[in-house]
């Protein structure tokens, strides 16, 4: 299909430190943080609440030690916050630092405008198709995400 490479360059390590506003970008590589610890934080910014270890592991599908260590460096870099969630105190919600906060959004807008570009380039109807492929993409992406023992 061809699909693969076409994406690639949006996934790329240089294109995405590029983009990154500087703060973060120095604060992820002085405490040797990688892509994989940075795909917790769009987790935590899309979330209306604060996560616990085991939805950001469910929703990275990675193990539960994955998702604690990859939470850990990031705490450590002062990226996240833990706290002990009051209503069970075994468990252990993650958010963003109020700080990182706005350096992400602006991270996130600028990863998305060449999509928006493209799309504004697109009839009403090649917008349309293109949105109904991103939506089963999406449906089939969390319907692999929900597996047996997930509880979802």
């Amino acid at each position: 299909m061809g699909l693969v490479p076409l994406l690639e360059p949006y996934f790329r390590g240089a294109v995405v430190s590029e983009l990154m506003p500087e703060r973060l970008r120095e604060a992820m590589d002085s405490h040797g943080l990688t892509p994989r610890h940075g795909a917790v934080l769009p987790q935590l910014l899309a979330a209306a609440e604060p996560l616990t270890v085991s939805g950001i592991a469910h929703r990275l599908q990675v193990s539960l030690p994955t998702a604690s260590e990859l939470v850990g460096g990031l705490a450590r870099a002062g990226i996240v916050t833990r706290a002990p969630d009051e209503s069970n105190r075994r468990r252990v919600l993650v958010s963003l630092a109020e700080d990182y906060r706005p350096l992400l959004e602006s991270f996130v807008v600028r990863r998305g405008e060449p999509l928006l570009r493209a799309l504004a380039g697109l009839s009403p109807e090649q917008r349309e198709g293109f949105t109904a492929g991103l939506r089963a993409w999406v449906r089939e992406v969390q319907g692999s995400q929900e597996g047996p023992g997930t509880g979802a």
